[in-house]
């Protein structure tokens, strides 16, 4: 039995590996490679024939680990995808969303040269409803036999609704190996989303490192942070808050904390606008798959309602409603994706709002190198936007306290929840290389053997 490591190899995008058996070939995960741009060949081209992939399985709907399933089957894939119910909801609309990203570069790209036009999509939609017909799901925590040999489980693992630890039982030449991927670990007590569930034991663990080497904020609570920055901005000024969010999972998190500070009393009434199309539509799955949050939004439903609606909350709809908030002359809060600032709706509302003193812009995630939200974030006091310079008046500020990702400590303990005599080999996937290294370190000096693959790189798991 052998693992190649296709993705997320010592950086945080492109998950992607395969696991091959004498007889069997399964891909876990198929994601988008975001480092070098979407259209580089890493994501145009496979490094195996997709015709020859038996079976592929999905952590979750994230685009860096889902978003390349439509190409893979535009090349030739003809097999299932196994995935939990909420997970083939939010990936389906997730890839709709993709080849609207990719014909609007095309269009922006192509747009004023005669002839010409920008790059072709990854896909299309015809790909993306033959990528949806493949789905089939899978409870958490009851076995699915795959074959006769192989034994498939999927694991709550917190992170993102419907996000699951995938464990693999595999007989061969007589002998049962185990082996977990972690995709994306969670945090404990996070906003809607259960707490993740320790992972059985197993030979081997491919585990993602996105957060080694760093901690969490515990000086404050997410509640004390909102309330402080809604009181500063929007009761004590006349002013703005701008809150970029992504649309799935971050934005679903954020309205249910408010929701709870608004019904307690602890804030006058706001107004909220969650300006989002594709928060929306997911919102609704979050709503369809309510038996799977947690414990805390199931008593808030019971006690108060939807945890998701709130009086003093609008969910827009349109462009044109859209737009119109720049005519609301009340302090409010705005939720928008894109998170990083790069593209979406929340461009409109940094146009209108950067060069007001009576406005800030909360990040509550992680902003790549190179974006505009990083350039914000690191002090840049002018910025471009729709080929202006803007000066930065707008007071900006971040917390960490939303990001769905566990910590240092939290991705030790999962490791750690395994027995050491039996886990074989950690693979440490999805993350910086920094990153890697730190959780190496401490893994390595807890006794477990650690293997930090570069791309490509095949693993003998005999």
């Amino acid at each position: 039995m052998k693992l190649t490591i296709w993705g997320a190899a010592q950086q945080v995008t492109g998950s992607m590996h395969l696991l091959q058996t004498d007889h069997y070939k399964i891909l876990i995960d198929c994601g988008l490679d975001y480092e070098k741009g979407t259209y580089q060949e890493e994501n145009q081209y496979f490094p195996f024939d997709p015709a020859s992939v038996d079976l592929v399985i999905l952590t979750h709907a994230h685009i860096d680990h889902s978003g390349n399933l439509p190409t893979l089957i535009r090349m030739g894939y003809q097999g299932q995808i196994l995935c939990t119910a909420p997970t083939a909801d939010l990936t389906e609309i997730l890839l709709f969303d993709s080849v609207n990203i990719f014909l609007s570069k095309q269009q922006r790209k192509g747009h004023g040269k005669r002839g010409r036009r920008g790059p072709e999509p990854l896909y299309l939609q015809k790909h993306v409803m033959e990528t949806v017909d493949r789905f089939v799901t899978i409870g958490y925590d009851k076995p699915f036999s795959i074959n006769g040999d192989i034994t498939l489980t999927f694991v709550p693992i917190g992170h993102l609704l419907g996000a699951a630890a995938v464990v693999l039982s595999i007989i061969e030449q007589g002998k049962l190996k185990k082996i977990a991927f972690t995709g994306d670990i969670g945090r404990k007590g996070y906003p809607v989303l259960t707490d993740p569930k320790p992972i059985p034991a197993v030979d081997y663990l491919v585990c993602e490192s996105t957060y080694g080497g760093r901690f969490h904020s515990k000086d404050q609570s997410l509640e004390n942070i909102l309330i402080d920055t809604i009181t500063e901005t929007c009761i004590k000024s006349p002013g703005r808050l701008i809150i970029p969010a992504f649309s799935i999972g971050r934005t679903q998190s954020l309205v249910f904390t408010l929701n709870q500070l608004f019904s307690k009393g602890l804030l006058p009434p706001v107004q909220i606008f969650v300006d989002s199309p594709l928060a929306n539509y997911a919102t609704e799955i979050y709503r369809k798959h309510h038996q799977l949050v947690s414990d805390e939004a199931k008593a808030f439903y019971k006690r108060e309602g939807d945890e998701f609606e709130l009086e003093n909350l609008t969910y827009v709809q349109d462009r044109k409603e859209s737009l119109a908030i720049s005519n609301y002359l009340e302090p409010c809060i705005i939720i928008s994706s894109a998170g990083m600032l790069e593209g979406g709706r929340i461009q409109d509302h940094l146009y209108y709002n950067i060069q007001n003193y009576y406005c800030t812009i909360l990040f509550i995630g992680y902003c790549a190198k190179g974006t505009l939200g990083d350039r914000l974030l690191r002090g840049d006091p002018i910025v471009r936007l729709r080929n202006r310079d803007l000066m930065v008046c707008a007071t900006i500020k971040k917390t960490d306290l939303l990001s769905g990702h566990g910590d240092h400590q939290d991705l030790m303990e999962t490791v750690q929840q395994q027995p050491i005599d039996q886990l074989k080999r950690v693979i440490l996937v999805h993350g910086e290389q920094k990153s890697m290294q730190a959780l190496g370190d401490s893994l390595s000096s807890a006794g477990y053997a650690v293997v930090v693959p570069f791309k490509g790189e095949e693993i003998n798991l005999d």
